[in-house]
Formats: C-alpha cells, sequence, structure tokens
C-alpha cells in the first residue's frame, strides 16, 4: 500500500469489502472512483454516508450515453474527515429513464433530481416534488438531451417570431462594438448564418 495514499487504499478497501461488485479505483490523491450496478447505488451512499464519513453530497451530475441508449449518475461525495472525494457512477436506461431518489440521505439531492427529470426527463420515484422547475410551458423532448437539436429550437422559437424582426446576433454586436473578427469556425454556430 502506498504510504502517500493511505485514506485512499484504506476507503477503496472497506468498499470493496462490503460491495464485492463495486469498481474502486483510486483516481489520484484525495479523488476516488466507484462504479456500481444501478440497485446498489441507495444501500451505497447510505453506507458511505454513515460508515465511511461521505457526509457531504457536493454536486450531481448525469450524462448521456445515447450511443450506449444510457443515463450516466455521478454522485461526487465529500468526506471533511478523510479529505477525500469519492466519485460514485451508475448507469441507467434512457428510454425507461427511471431512479430511486436519495433526498433522505442530502436534501439536496432533491434540487438535483428535480432539475434531471426537466432536463433528462428521469424519473426520481419517491421525490414528490417533480413538477415544472425551471423550463416554463415546456412541450418538447427535455433540453438537455443530446437528440434535442438546439439550433432548430432557437430558429423555431427565436428569430420567427412575429416582433422579433429586428433580433440581432450576439456575436455581429460584439464583433461591432470591439471590432474583432468572428473566426471561421464559430461562423457556422450563428443562428444567421455570418458571411
Amino acid at each position: 500500500m502506498d504510504k502517500d495514499f493511505i485514506n485512499e487504499n484504506k476507503t477503496i478497501e472497506e468498499i470493496k469489502n462490503t460491495f464485492h461488485s463495486a469498481e474502486a479505483k483510486l483516481q489520484r490523491k484525495n479523488r476516488i472512483i466507484v462504479k456500481l450496478r444501478s440497485d446498489l447505488i441507495p444501500p451505497f451512499l447510505s453506507y458511505a454516508k454513515n460508515y465511511l464519513s461521505f457526509d457531504h453530497l457536493a454536486h450531481f451530475s448525469c450524462v448521456d450515453w445515447i450511443e450506449d441508449n444510457q443515463f450516466e449518475l455521478v454522485y461526487i461525495l465529500y468526506s471533511y474527515e478523510k479529505n477525500i472525494i469519492a466519485i460514485v457512477k451508475t448507469r441507467i436506461d434512457r428510454e425507461k429513464a427511471e431512479f430511486v431518489t436519495v433526498k433522505h440521505l442530502w436534501r439536496q439531492a432533491e434540487t438535483f433530481e428535480r432539475e434531471f427529470h426537466e432536463m433528462y426527463g428521469i424519473n426520481f420515484t419517491g421525490n414528490n416534488r417533480l413538477t415544472e422547475f425551471i423550463l416554463e410551458d415546456w412541450d418538447d423532448i427535455p433540453p438537455m438531451r443530446r437528440d434535442f437539436d438546439t439550433m432548430q429550437y432557437s430558429k423555431e422559437n427565436f428569430y420567427t417570431r412575429p416582433g422579433r424582426e429586428d433580433a440581432q446576433d450576439v456575436r455581429e454586436v460584439i464583433t461591432k462594438k470591439s471590432g474583432e473578427k468572428i473566426p471561421d469556425f464559430a461562423k457556422e454556430f450563428s443562428v444567421r448564418k455570418l458571411k
């Protein structure tokens, strides 16, 4: 065992001894990565909080692996006692995007779950606040899914609406004020194709 990573390696060993199927490894000093089956995430998170001193949910993220037809849920936990970050990952089905809430472990998880429900379409069972959150009157597919066409949505909703005839492209405005030229690679991303 490397003497520079005693806390990290001891934590990894404890995880593997308790959750035999867990893939746990050292990423770098003060950071470990844990991959688990989705059914093991709720008990693991409870174990991490109550027995491994990961008492802070620092962040919760979602990755759309459209090629694999999966979402990856990433819980980032912090232990003040050990000074270690644990990045806990699992994957769920993209078509039937459903998982269980962990708001009983960390209250702030409810906010992340509400956001993921709205932005990715993931249903978190046990979270009764999965109502309109950030988007108003949204009737399209969830906008953070990779199959959502942001440019098409913008063209349909923001540049052809009555009263928007004089709308300006933000890049054009900045270019006029600064005198800087827009790089050729950026021109293709403008809603109004720049010349």
